[in-house]
């Protein structure tokens, strides 16, 4: 990725979050790390619609995260491994730089397609790779806890971006999980249905196929729950209680059982913050 190199990182004051997200850019930059902006600034590029950001993601190969946060603590923020299956954090003051290279599920890891269809946006005066919005979907379709859900942040970016969309890799990423995307390609027929003609015909025939040929077929024997990759607290009943496997703990995920437990610990807290705010 190109961009600019920073005549001096001192001249980017550390208080206000402009500054502290620049910084950041500037200094991985200078470093030669490539990244790909996401998060709520990759889906104001793409949908145009206005939206607070409280922190800046970056997408980083797996590799290079050490690095970063490396350059990072030199420049000045405090860093941590915050979960390190997926994700580690950059601060100064209040402001948060998330650096990323997998999902908190352990099913999407940043690999060198995300970086072959970057598009290229400017975010914070700053020419920059963005993630692709195939990619930015893929990582969104699983976000369905209590306290957030991601399906319109999927609906309003298929809505944006289907001309020029790559349905196929999309499907391809998804792999054995297509329910997941078939529902949400479903909503997105009742949330705008004069626009249903945006998914391609054939991706909703063959996931339907699917459907139908699961329905007519034997049933699993295995009792796995799926639902924990979805939310990582709303089926613990299910693996804890009710005696289903937990499917995280199989090979369709990358999570460790140190993950999971840390993983859970961290959803556990986070939704109490969030009862504590009902």
């Amino acid at each position: 990725m190109q961009g600019p190199r920073p005549s001096s990182l001192r001249q980017l004051a550390p208080g206000g979050p402009t500054a502290v997200y620049a910084r950041a850019l500037d200094t991985l930059t200078a470093a030669g790390l490539p990244y790909l902006v996401g998060g709520g600034h990759a889906l104001i590029h793409y949908t145009r619609i206005k939206r607070a950001t409280r922190d800046l993601d970056l997408f980083l190969r797996p590799g290079h995260i050490g690095p970063a946060l490396a350059a990072l603590a030199a420049a000045g923020y405090a860093t941590e491994r915050t979960h390190p299956h997926w994700l580690g954090k950059a601060r100064i003051g209040r402001h948060c730089v998330d650096l990323i290279f997998n999902s908190g599920n352990g099913l999407s890891e940043v690999d060198e397609v995300w970086f072959e269809h970057a598009r290229q946006a400017e975010i914070l005066r700053r020419p920059v790779d963005v993630v692709p919005p195939e990619e930015l979907v893929w990582t969104k379709l699983f976000i369905m806890e209590r306290e957030r859900y991601d399906g319109a942040d999927v609906a309003h970016l298929l809505y944006a971006a289907s001309t020029e969309f790559d349905w196929q890799r999309l499907r391809d990423r998804v792999g054995p999980h297509w329910r997941v995307l078939l529902s949400h390609l479903v909503l997105f027929g009742f949330i705008y249905p004069s626009e249903q003609a945006r998914v391609p015909g054939w991706l909703l025939d063959e996931l339907m196929s699917l459907l139908l040929l699961e329905r007519h077929g034997p049933a699993s024997r295995e009792r796995v729950c799926q639902g924990t990759l979805l939310s990582r607290q709303q089926y613990l009943h299910d693996v804890k209680v009710a005696h289903y496997r937990d499917v995280r703990a199989t090979a369709a995920s990358s999570m460790s059982a140190r993950d999971i437990a840390a993983w859970t610990t961290a959803g556990e807290r986070d939704s109490r913050v969030h009862d504590g705010d009902s």
